[in-house]
């Protein structure tokens, strides 16, 4: 099992995810009320599917050994590109969350931080995913050496086992497609 496919594979869901909030957005800005439980869904995909899913193999088995091996370009890539956006995205997801609690207690104008927010998330993300697969991932594959691309497969392939005896991967995919029901 090849970690950096299982990777880029796992961006295609969330992509998918990201045209779910664009369109749910749209739906505000034309006047439709905010439907508090699907945006509880998208929140839990990106923190739990994601974030903790994804971003989490990226921090835990790739990131670090890139910055390791390859050196000061790569401490530039990953520390200063790759990390900040990670926060970055984790912090709109915050604001996005604080913005709802604000609409469904009566504040209306905060609709647009609802908005603002999930947007500022999806764009984020969508050049995020866009450079990860198309720079971080090729470079990795390139200067990483044998013996650590190794290391990475397998790290992700028993951590991809352990997380689909939990039904992770499932339980996400399924609120993704639900919700591009409604959506898309």
């Amino acid at each position: 099992m090849n970690g950096i496919e299982i990777m880029v594979e796992e961006h295609k869901y969330i992509s998918r995810m990201l045209k779910v909030v664009r369109s749910a957005c749209y739906k505000i800005l034309n006047g439709s009320s905010v439907d508090y439980e699907d945006f509880t869904k998208v929140i839990e995909f990106i923190r739990n599917y994601a974030d903790n899913h994804h971003h989490g193999k990226e921090e835990k088995f790739l990131f670090n050994r890139m910055v390791d091996e390859i050196g000061e370009v790569a401490d530039k890539l990953i520390n200063f590109g790759m990390l900040i956006e990670h926060d970055l995205g984790r912090l709109y997801i915050k604001n996005l969350e604080e913005a709802l609690k604000r609409v469904k207690n009566g504040d209306d104008e905060s609709r647009l931080d609802v908005i603002a927010n999930a947007i500022g998330y999806t764009q984020l993300l969508t050049g995020h995913i866009e450079k990860e697969d198309n720079t971080i991932y090729t470079f990795a594959n390139r200067q990483l050496s044998e013996k650590t691309l190794e290391i990475i497969n397998r790290e992700c392939s028993d951590y991809e086992k352990s997380t689909s005896e939990k039904n992770i991967q499932n339980k996400y995919i399924a609120i993704l497609e639900d919700l591009e029901k409604k959506y898309i």
